[in-house]
C-alpha cells in the first residue's frame, strides 16, 4: 500500500489510484483512500476499476476475480511479521499458476507488473452455488 502511494507520488504510476487501507495506521498522501465500505460499495469500485492490487488474503482476493479483473497479488509474508504463517504466499502462487492473477514478490517490481497487467486477460473465477445444485438435483428426482 505505502508502495503503490510512493510510486504515485513520484510519478512513476499515472494512473487514478483508489486504496483500501484497513486496519493500519498508514494514511496515504497521493491517493484517494478510504478504510472500508459497504459491499455493494466495494464492489462498484471493483467494477470500475482496470487493475486492481492486493495482497493474499482470500476475501480481498475473491470479489476481484469472480469480476474477472486483472488482479495483481502481493503476499503478506511471516518473514516480514505481517503474518503468522505463509498461506497467502502458497495461495498467491497456486492462483499464479492457474493465470487467474499477477503475483508480485518484491515491490521493486511493482510499476513493471502493473504495465504487464494492463494487457492481462485472467482466467475468470466461477462462481458455485453448490446448495442450490443440491436443491435443484433433489426437486429434479422428485418429479420423475
Amino acid at each position: 500500500m505505502k508502495a503503490t502511494d510512493d510510486l504515485v507520488g513520484s510519478g512513476k504510476i499515472k494512473d487514478k489510484v483508489v486504496i483500501q487501507t484497513g486496519y493500519t495506521d498508514y494514511k496515504p498522501k497521493n491517493c484517494k483512500w478510504f478504510a472500508f465500505k459497504p459491499l455493494d460499495e466495494f464492489e462498484k469500485l471493483c467494477k470500475r476499476s482496470d487493475i486492481i492490487i492486493s495482497h493474499g488474503g482470500v476475501g480481498s482476493i475473491m470479489l476481484p476475480l469472480l469480476f474477472g479483473k486483472p488482479l495483481i497479488v502481493m503476499p503478506r509474508l511471516k518473514k516480514f511479521k505481517e503474518h503468522t504463517d505463509d498461506h497467502q504466499l502458497q495461495i498467491v502462487q497456486e492462483l499464479e499458476k492457474q493465470k487467474k492473477i499477477i503475483a508480485v514478490y518484491d515491490v521493486k517490481n511493482l510499476v513493471l507488473v502493473i504495465k504487464k497487467a494492463k494487457k492481462f486477460k485472467p482466467k475468470k473465477l466461477q462462481r458455485e452455488n453448490k446448495v442450490s445444485t443440491i436443491i435443484e438435483n433433489y426437486l429434479k428426482k422428485g418429479k420423475t
